[in-house]
């Protein structure tokens, strides 16, 4: 591909149309009136992948270490969140949350959460058994606390309302396929279907693929997304949970475990379960992309991660295949279920990033290169951090534009 100087498409080119982009997206042309912005994804409507196939949790930010970009961005970004759906008439709503610990070893990491919460600035309540029941008369456990700033949300309806109010370009059914940057003259994207779009910056918030994404840019991301799937159930006896129920996370892992949320749609989803995908869009175990899953699989990380976790995979696994073991895990917060009361529900997938050594990548990473911004881990809390996120990756593109 040629790029001449004279055929600039946009300034800030953004692949990707999940929330993340689309924030990104939204912030430069607030930030930087005037910017054109040109917003490339290969689906046909926004929000099809991470942003559309999660919880639709508000989250506060109580899990994450104090000071990390995790932490402060979605302490912020919650509040942010709940000010733009009112703002733009998007379903939301402030619930509170209880994170409940169902066995004695479980409380020590119960209580450095409560402080975890208060260096994060983040209200907590602690309660014993028998409070419990003034949040969740169905639930039970040793004790537990009680986040006031927790909520659900619309994410698809908030990615929709940021496409328009951003003023971008927003072309769907765009997979890019190939990209040529030249540092002296610019960035130019070729889609499948052939177009050619060029700008002078490139912003990649291509989630499940930002890896490769970087690597047709001609960067190192130095790491590699290994996809994990989220599989869900939902309640048919939705009376059973008043609101947001989770067990006490593990923090050797970046997964919350089995837990309880009512929607915004009223309905209740358990879950997730935590397993490898077998590709990177693989939603159930028979979707199956042979040059995605050898990706991952000649990985080093990949291999580091299984052999140094491989107990707790087996529960993940065994809890996929079995709908037994799923609804014992939900009983150990709800008593009262049964099997009968799990039907099966969409799942997901967590674009998690992993370095060769098998680290997980547990916070936000973004990195810069020539005329490039790359946001190469952004899981959950992304979707609730998506506006300071979007903010901090406009910050690095405007940057990067200005130096052109």
């Amino acid at each position: 591909m040629r790029v001449r100087s004279v055929a600039y498409d946009c300034d800030v080119l953004v692949v990707g149309g999940g929330i993340v982009g689309l924030s990104t997206a939204y912030a430069i042309t607030r930030a930087a009136p005037g910017t054109r912005v040109t917003v490339l994804e290969k689906e046909t409507g926004p929000a099809r992948h991470q942003t559309g196939r999660n919880s639709g949790v508000i989250h506060s930010g109580i899990y994450y270490r104090p000071g990390s970009l995790k932490a402060r961005y979605a302490v912020r970004g919650a509040a942010e969140m709940v000010k733009f759906c009112a703002e733009y008439d998007i379903d939301h709503a402030v619930t509170g949350k209880l994170i409940v610990a169902t066995e004695r070893a479980e409380l020590p990491r119960l209580h450095a959460l409560v402080q975890r919460g208060r260096e994060n600035g983040i209200p907590v309540r602690e309660l014993g058994a028998a409070q419990i029941a003034e949040y969740e008369p169905e639930v039970r456990g040793l004790a537990a606390i009680h986040v006031g700033t927790t909520g659900i949300c619309d994410f698809v309806g908030v990615a929709r309302r940021l496409a328009e109010a951003s003023g971008a370009e927003i072309r769907y059914g765009a997979e890019v396929v190939r990209v040529d940057r030249r540092p002296e003259l610019g960035v130019a994207v070729r889609t499948a279907g052939g177009d050619v779009v060029r700008g002078r910056v490139l912003v990649n918030c291509a989630g499940l693929y930002c890896d490769e994404v970087a690597r047709l840019t001609g960067d190192d991301p130095g790491m590699r997304i290994v996809p994990f799937r989220g599989e869900y159930y939902s309640l048919s006896r939705p009376e059973l949970v008043r609101g947001l129920v989770y067990p006490v996370p593990d923090p050797a892992f970046p997964f919350l475990g089995v837990h309880l949320t009512r929607g915004i749609d009223g309905g209740v989803h358990l879950g997730p379960n935590a397993v490898p995908a077998l590709a990177r869009e693989g939603y159930g175990w028979g979707t199956v992309r042979p040059r995605e899953l050898a990706s991952t699989v000649g990985w080093p990380g990949a291999w580091a991660i299984a052999r140094r976790h491989w107990r707790y995979g087996a529960g993940e696994l065994r809890r996929s295949v079995s709908k037994r073991a799923f609804t014992d895990a939900v009983r150990r917060l709800l008593p009262a279920v049964s099997e009968a009361d799990l039907v099966p529900a969409a799942a997901g997938v967590r674009a998690q990033a992993v370095l060769r050594d098998g680290t997980l990548v547990d916070d936000f990473l973004i990195r810069e290169g020539a005329r490039a911004v790359h946001v190469l881990n952004a899981p959950s809390p992304a979707a609730t951090a998506s506006l300071p996120i979007g903010r901090e990756v406009a910050r690095r593109a405007l940057g990067a534009l200005a130096r052109t």
